[in-house]
């Protein structure tokens, strides 16, 4: 019954803030199905979800889970273990700084902010050089704080991942926007991937990296194999369109796009391991190389 009761609460979270189940998911930076199961009873929230909840909805963890906050304004380790169905440490239920007040959350809440900060560390340094205390340092905080929203580093890392994709996603969702010649958004699709300013070398530094990780992590390899599903259909639906509005010849379209998004891959690889500059290898070529491809292999002829 009360596992019914915190997911009450947390709908009611959810539904002050004015925003969509799958939006409040990518908030606080976990899968929409396991937000959707928890609210459904067939899933228990972890601790650190309800802190994540309790950060970006302004309120405190003792309101979700039906307790009442210590003098620090934490929750008790076994009120935890109850809802949570687990162990509970700590660093995991109370909050970061009990001898002083919390500073304020930063824009988007503490969560966000984190994984943000672990998204930049890691395009500079690599995931394995990038420690806690790093993340720490550059949020102002303190590591318990970032333990109190991300337990393990493996979370931490699956919500840098899931960041990421969600961000790739949204950025091409506004980009597209309204534009209906296939054509045309297939060519935004590729000025999107290619990496010509210094953010978008980033976020490639990071795929990259991410890319290691999920030859070797079972989690992160699932979320990598989701998200180039969806890119490829993306990819897909546009060449599917543009063979239906005569500007792409009748091709496989599932096979044309991951030939394109295979071969967007392996040049912007070579675009980041190569000096910024260096005459044909840059991101120029990178572009041209790829608009080639698309008029050679894609573009219907001009009838005549």
């Amino acid at each position: 019954m009360q596992q019914d009761e915190v997911a009450a609460r947390v709908r009611q979270v959810i539904d002050a803030t004015g925003v969509s189940a799958r939006e409040f998911a990518r908030r606080i930076v976990i899968d929409p199905s396991k937000l959707s199961r928890s609210l459904n009873g067939t899933r228990r929230f972890t601790a650190a979800e309800l802190a994540r909840i309790a950060d970006i909805g302004g309120v405190d963890v003792g309101r979700l889970i039906g307790t009442t906050a210590g003098a620090a304004g934490g929750v008790t380790a076994g009120a935890a273990r109850e809802v949570t169905g687990g162990a509970a440490t700590p660093s995991t239920v109370r909050s970061p700084s009990p001898s002083r007040p919390p500073s304020p959350s930063p824009e988007g809440g503490r969560p966000l902010q984190i994984v943000r900060e672990t998204v930049r560390l890691i395009a500079e340094r690599g995931f394995h050089a990038v420690r806690v205390a790093d993340i720490a340092a550059a949020c102002h905080t303190s590591t318990a704080a970032i333990h109190y929203h991300f337990p393990g580093r493996d979370e931490l890392l699956e919500a840098a991942v899931r960041w990421c994709m969600d961000e790739d996603t949204r950025r091409r969702a506004e980009a597209t926007a309204g534009t209906r010649h296939a054509g045309d958004e297939l060519r935004l699709l590729i000025e999107l991937q290619t990496p010509r300013t210094e953010q978008q070398r980033r976020q490639w530094c990071v795929w990259l990296d991410l890319w290691a990780e999920a030859a070797r992590s079972t989690t992160v390899g699932r979320l990598h194999v989701e998200y180039y599903r969806q890119w490829r259909g993306t990819v897909a639906d546009v060449i599917r369109r543009g063979v239906g509005q005569g500007v792409f010849r009748p091709v496989d379209a599932d096979g044309a796009a991951l030939a394109l998004t295979a071969l967007i891959d392996g040049l912007a690889s070579q675009v980041l391991a190569t000096e910024p500059g260096l005459p044909g290898t840059g991101a120029p070529a990178m572009h041209d190389a790829l608009i080639a491809h698309v008029d050679a292999c894609l573009t219907a002829p001009v009838s005549g």
